[in-house]
């Protein structure tokens, strides 16, 4: 029996895993193949929350647009992307199409990733491709740790230290997001109460 190997690009694998996968986030980090799996419902909670915190405080009307799951296109290496949880966008974020469903970085504003089973990802190389692509602000609700981590202001490729926030207290968003909105860090970590 004659079997036929053909050689897949990396962007060709993702798009490959991403059919054979539904439900789970297939991205390229730095050259790197990452799957995860499905949210678990404190995650997909802590998700929705967000969209109605961003809804109540204005967000729409002040130009923006609040997002889960849209793809980023990253300038590390040219097959990189990533599928942030949640992002504050520009509300012309469409118009800043590069490929596929991924989007240039200059239109996001904040990106947010609730940690799962990879929790590595959001801590490490997610840091390092965020601020290569200069995105204002990254926070990462970082459930194996249990902490919130705001990364802002990236200068030459890379972010300052994070500040930390513990259970009990509030994450203010950054300025540069466009609204002004403090963050529970119980309800980052948890879902909502």
């Amino acid at each position: 029996m004659a079997v036929l190997q053909q050689e897949l690009t990396l962007g060709e694998a993702a798009d490959q895993l991403a059919r054979a996968l539904p439900g789970h986030r297939v991205e390229i980090l730095q050259g790197r193949l990452t799957v995860t799996p499905p949210p678990d419902g404190s995650h997909a909670l802590s998700l929705s929350w967000l969209v109605v915190q961003f809804h109540m405080v204005g967000a729409r009307e002040a130009g923006l647009r609040y997002v889960q799951g849209v793809g980023l296109w990253l300038p590390t290496l040219p097959e990189d992307f990533a599928i942030p949880d949640f992002s504050v966008v520009d509300q012309d974020f469409r118009d800043a199409h590069v490929t596929k469903n991924y989007y240039a970085p200059n239109v996001f504003r904040m990106v947010v990733e609730v940690t799962s089973s990879n929790w590595s990802d959001g801590l490490g190389p997610k840091v390092e491709c965020y601020a290569e692509a200069g995105l204002p602000a990254y926070l990462i609700a970082d459930r194996k740790h249990d902490e919130v981590l705001l990364y802002t202001d990236p200068a030459d490729g890379k972010y300052p230290d994070p500040q930390r926030f513990k259970r009990g207290q509030f994450v203010p968003v950054p300025e540069s997001v466009g609204v002004t909105l403090d963050l529970p860090v119980d309800t980052l970590l948890d879902g909502d109460d």
